[in-house]
């Protein structure tokens, strides 16, 4: 497939500069999705890599060729959009044979790649029928299967989701990891919404205002957020962010105060911080336990449920705690609390994270092990 190489990166329009000197390597065969909120610019870059956009500065390679004024057609990529864009007056089959109709691939060679990537994406039942007689699920198949035929380099995928119910989301998901694994083929995949990114990349680049926040495995930056911004965009439910004051700085670590006094000892290094300076506590809501009167400490947080979701197999709690300030918790799906009932939390400041007033992560003194999940296995007697 292809490596791409993207190095100080600009978009302007007019006076403004809509991606900031952005650079970035994708390495061949790698599933890397862009995520980040609504106009962070995550379109826009597809957009130039795929030619659509002029790039105003810096430079795009693919596979160590800069590429910037070369046009769409010749750069190998496919784009599958948010919209399905399918002919309606055409059968499946003339839909994803389209692009190579217009490139005078002859019929017998289209119609064999046709089969190919039918059989990959489930469709051969369907290539006789138009497009109004498909769901959206097929339709979006269609698409993907308009890409496939034209065996490029690169697949971009801009938010192609977005437009299904969500238990098609869920199996468009599956369906697009296993194309992944089946193609072995290099994809560049944009979406706001980080389940999808955390669900199937092998890296995520985590945008904001038009610059990259962070590049990392999903669960680097689910354990190792580098900034406020992303451990509040990574996770779901997002995570909890209580305002406090540095305490104490030492060896093993940094403790913060609460507003109502609460201390939590936090493995970070507290280099130039000074006790009394404002920090930000995060807490994701696995990290926070329910405990019973009897068995509370000096350090839980007192408060009331104002909320209880219950999901079957987990219940989230909303807690309302510190003057108003609402928590959430994430708890088996037994949990017996209802709305106004009284609650104790227990922080798990050992996988808690602090963040500096400029929204920069202060750095971990130890791992998490839960972070080095994705590792290489270590084989067998090589340990020692």
């Amino acid at each position: 497939m292809a490596t791409l190489t993207l190095r100080n990166i600009k978009k302007v329009y007019g006076d403004v500069e809509v991606i900031q000197d952005l650079s970035l390597d994708i390495e061949d065969r790698e599933f890397v999705v862009l995520v980040g909120p609504s106009g962070c610019g995550k379109s826009t870059l597809l957009r130039m890599i795929a030619g659509l956009e002029e790039i105003s500065g810096g430079d795009l390679s693919i596979d160590d060729e800069r590429v910037n004024e070369l046009p769409p057609d010749r750069r190998g990529l496919a784009m599958v959009f948010q919209s399905y864009a399918l002919y309606p007056h055409m059968t499946v089959a003339d839909n994803m044979a389209f692009a190579l109709r217009l490139a005078g691939v002859s019929r017998e060679e289209r119609m064999a790649k046709v089969g190919e990537a039918a059989k990959i994406l489930h469709l051969e039942p369907l290539l006789d029928r138009k497009p109004r007689a498909l769901s959206g699920g097929q339709r979006q198949r269609v698409a993907i299967g308009r890409a496939i035929v034209r065996e490029p380099r690169v697949f971009l995928f801009d938010e192609p989701l977005s437009n299904l119910d969500a238990a098609l989301r869920v199996q468009m998901r599956i369906e697009i990891a296993r194309l992944h694994n089946s193609l072995d083929a290099t994809m560049i995949y944009v979406t706001h919404d980080q389940v999808e990114a955390m669900t199937m990349a092998d890296k995520i680049v985590v945008m904001n205002a038009g610059h990259i926040e962070q590049v990392g495995s999903p669960l680097d930056l689910y354990h190792h957020p580098e900034s406020l911004f992303v451990a509040g965009f990574i996770g779901s439910p997002k995570m909890n962010f209580i305002e406090a004051k540095i305490a104490s700085v030492g060896g093993d670590g940094t403790k913060v105060a609460l507003s109502d006094g609460t201390k939590v000892a936090v493995p970070v290094s507290g280099g130039g911080m000074s006790s009394g300076d404002a920090v930000t506590l995060g807490v994701r809501p696995e990290d926070l336990t329910a405990v019973a009167n009897d068995q509370a400490t000096g350090g839980d947080l007192a408060g009331r449920v104002v909320v209880a979701e219950r999901l079957g197999g987990e219940t989230f709690l909303y807690t309302e705690v510190l003057d108003g300030q609402t928590l959430n918790l994430k708890g088996p799906g037994a949990m017996t609390y209802r709305v106004n009932d009284a609650i104790r939390l227990r922080i798990d400041g050992a996988t808690c994270h602090l963040f500096r007033d400029d929204g920069k992560a202060l750095p971990r003194l130890a791992r998490n092990p839960m972070a080095d999940l994705d590792a290489e296995p270590v084989a067998p007697g090589a340990a020692g």
